[in-house]
């Protein structure tokens, strides 16, 4: 279907999965622009399409860019990509576009409203009047008022919570390793420890992304340590609570309740849980919301205007379109930065202020704004529930209380090319240096004062610990009793005797539990695992 066509139309647009026209407003209101409705492959005209409109459900791979070479942006009217090759888009110079904020607001108060409902017994009890049944007593609630509410995960969503739990009158902890006191401060609410925020809060509800930290993050170990008769909210990630853990921990009344929105695995089909009387479901809707679907319709297609019209996107998840001579040129740095990012992020696990990222060798000649970006683009990605690219970088570094700079320097320490970031934050200086070798790929070649030769990809064991004989076989003892096969070994020392670092590629993912175990050794002072 066809709609608004005119006869000096500039720009075609082809929307291929279900939108509303409310949600698609701005682009059928628009003079020179054509929308059309339909599959692309009912479509024999896509050579003459200058934007792509999607959702979850049509996929956007290299096949299909080709059929389009006109495509100058695909917008995804939503958050996830999963659906779109990037790094294809990115070599036929295609930006790809979401609309991040589109459900902050929808998730915000569908978790309140899951609170509420959880607190006052309301799907109970509204079961049991609509069963004909008439049993006040049973359904005696608990009021909000002067509850301590711990938000686990402070980002957008966290954020708008806490505005409406101060309506309510209930103070907010927040646990987020890497949220400022400053910023806490500024938005009213008190940071505190994991430990902490669990002996502390009588309503807890989680905001995070699942990674390999957050990965049931409430087993059984850590819902022991909340107080008795807590409430547990998930309307974030299915996963972070580990089910079987909560299910237990209901059944025998140290949780009072739980409300869920997502589960790890969907349909949900964990009715043991599900059937307990005191837990409340819905079945992932937390942003599906008549207003935050029009939202991501309006917000993307008010996006592809502007950007048809010559303007930069502002939510471009992609690099931002250049000549594919350029992109090939800078992709090994921009590639390098960005695996920096995200291991800096991982090795540094505490608020961080101010980001120096400098520029070493022949790179320095180049225009490095897109590759400290990315650099930022990695640091971020671990830390928030959203996609972070070299364009929103920035403004989630912003919102974190994260500022950032680049610099060029003439010294390059034998390296053809080197890259330095240095990471300001509460636990002092990190300061890593990579490079790019031809032959052999990007290297991190220093990390603080010890000098490495680190292929940055795959599961990585940091360690550091004091330089003493054994500590290597303990270690490697330890790793072989849990079946952990290291690939390769780097080894950093300041002096003889002194302090040390080891960083180990291994062949599997590593659990908490050698983290853990490595930990015990007097002259272990830190393990941590990095995925990259």
């Amino acid at each position: 279907m066809t709609i608004a066509a005119n006869v000096d139309t500039a720009h075609a647009v082809l929307v291929a999965d279900a939108m509303s026209d409310d949600g698609l407003s701005p682009l059928l209101n628009k003079e020179n622009f054509e929308v059309v409705r339909a599959k692309p492959s009912e479509r024999d005209d896509l050579n003459r399409f200058s934007a792509l409109l999607v959702r979850s459900s049509t996929q956007v791979d290299a096949a299909l860019l080709a059929q389009m070479p006109n495509l100058k942006i695909v917008a995804r009217a939503g958050v996830g990509t999963d659906n779109i090759d990037l790094d294809a888009a990115t070599k036929h110079g295609v930006i790809i576009i979401n609309a991040p904020d589109g459900n902050t607001i929808s998730t915000a108060e569908h978790t309140f409203a899951m609170m509420m409902s959880l607190c006052r017994n309301i799907p109970q009890a509204y079961s049991s009047v609509k069963a004909h049944e008439w049993n006040r007593k049973a359904f005696q609630g608990t009021e909000l008022r002067g509850k301590t509410l711990g938000i686990v995960g402070f980002g957008r969503i966290g954020s708008e919570l806490a505005k409406r739990a101060a309506a309510f009158q209930m103070p907010v902890v927040v646990y987020d390793p890497f949220l400022t006191a400053e910023r806490a401060k500024k938005v009213g609410v008190t940071l505190l420890s994991f430990e902490e925020l669990l002996e502390a809060a009588d309503v807890i509800t989680v905001h995070t992304p699942l990674t390999k930290e957050t990965k049931n993050l409430f087993n059984e170990e850590n819902l022991n340590k909340t107080k008795p008769g807590v409430f547990i909210l998930n309307c974030a990630r299915g996963g972070i609570i580990d089910e079987q853990a909560l299910q237990t921990a209901i059944e025998n009344g140290h949780v009072a309740g739980a409300a869920l929105d997502v589960f790890e695995h969907e349909p949900a089909t964990n009715y043991s849980l599900i059937d307990l009387p005191q837990v409340i479901v819905t079945p992932h809707i937390a942003a599906s919301t008549v207003e935050a679907q029009e939202s991501v319709a309006t917000q993307v297609a008010e996006e592809v205007i502007s950007v048809l019209e010559g303007a930069p996107a502002a939510h471009s998840i992609n690099l931002p379109a250049i000549s594919e001579e350029l992109y090939e040129k800078i992709r090994p740095y921009y590639e390098l930065t960005n695996t920096m990012g995200n291991f800096v992020s991982q090795c540094v696990k505490t608020p961080v202020q101010h980001i120096d990222v400098s520029f070493s060798g022949s790179i320095s000649r180049e225009d490095t704004t897109v590759i400290a970006r990315s650099f930022m683009a990695g640091f971020l990605s671990p830390r928030v529930d959203a996609p972070v690219n070299v364009v929103n970088a920035g403004v989630i570094a912003e919102e974190r209380g994260i500022s950032y700079s680049q610099a060029h320097n003439s010294e390059s320490y034998g390296y053809a090319n080197l890259v330095q970031a240095t990471v300001h934050g509460n636990a002092g200086e990190f300061v890593v240096q990579g490079t790019y070798i031809e032959a052999y790929g990007p290297r991190i070649v220093r990390i603080n004062e010890f000098n490495v030769d680190l292929f940055p990809t795959g599961h990585l064991i940091y360690i550091r610990h004091s330089d003493q004989p054994g500590v290597i076989g303990k270690m490697g003892q330890l790793l072989g009793q849990h079946n952990v096969n290291i690939a390769t070994m780097q080894v950093g020392r300041k002096e003889e005797g002194g302090e040390a670092i080891m960083m180990l590629a291994v062949d599997k993912e590593i659990s908490p539990e050698v983290i853990n175990d490595l930990s015990t050794f007097d002259e272990i002072l830190a393990a941590d695992m990095i995925e990259l």
